[in-house]
């Protein structure tokens, strides 16, 4: 097939046969159906959410902490659970300004969308200048704003946007014979128990889960709670 030039060439190039076919056979796309997160999505009227209560020595007002769930491809083989919105609520009033920036700001990066996780190391870096406590249970707080992350980061592992990293059977069959060991000892000598810890009187601080669950059985420092263990 001819065709009839009538204005003066500029510039020419040779088309490719693979090109030919692209043109030819345009490839048909797939319309989807999952929702993603998306900062311009709007508010439901209700929302799924939990509250955890957060008791720390730095007053005598406990903290609640509220995080809503949104619900995207409901009823679908896509149906996930994401955080939305967050709430502070407390009777001490002295941190009343940088909770509510600190939640305004949380919430936004929620409604963004995407990979979220980072916030949870984020407030966990944060440290006091007066100095970090330890919670129930043995676990040191650098900071509040550090056990906030810890609660996020709960709620994230709930949801299952965060994995939890499972300890082997091996492993744990391990850590529960020292345990057993080293609490028989530790009852001789001392047969008072250690008050509001789950781990045994004298362990120390392992700086991988930040939790006095540290022992020392036979000459080698294991953890009793993430199994961390200085002899490999």
């Amino acid at each position: 097939m001819s065709h009839k030039i009538t204005q003066s060439i500029t510039g020419y190039e040779v088309v490719k046969e693979e090109e030919k076919v692209a043109e030819t056979v345009a490839p048909v796309e797939e319309k989807s159906n999952i929702i993603q997160m998306h900062e311009s999505l709007k508010r439901p009227e209700m929302l799924l959410g939990s509250t955890y209560k957060i008791k720390t020595p730095l007053s005598e007002h406990s903290l609640y902490i509220t995080i809503n769930d949104l619900i995207l491809n409901p009823d679908t083989d896509h149906e996930q659970r994401r955080p939305f919105e967050v709430f502070i609520n407390s009777k001490n009033m002295d941190h009343f300004q940088w909770i509510v920036a600190l939640t305004r700001i949380m919430s936004a990066v929620f409604r963004k969308g995407g990979d979220i996780t980072f916030l949870v190391e984020e407030l966990r870096s944060v440290f006091d200048p007066s100095g970090g406590y330890f919670k129930k249970g043995g676990k040191f707080m650098p900071s509040l704003v550090a056990e906030i992350g810890d609660v996020v980061e709960s709620h994230l592992r709930m949801i299952g946007m965060i994995q939890s990293e499972e300890i082997s059977e091996h492993q744990q069959k391990i850590m529960d014979e020292k345990r057993a060991q080293f609490e028989a000892e530790k009852q001789v000598k001392s047969p008072e128990p250690e008050k509001d810890s789950a781990f045994p009187e004298g362990a120390q601080l392992c700086h991988k889960c930040n939790t006095k669950a540290m022992i020392q059985m036979d000459g080698c420092m294991t953890c009793l709670n993430c199994g961390d263990s200085k002899c490999g």
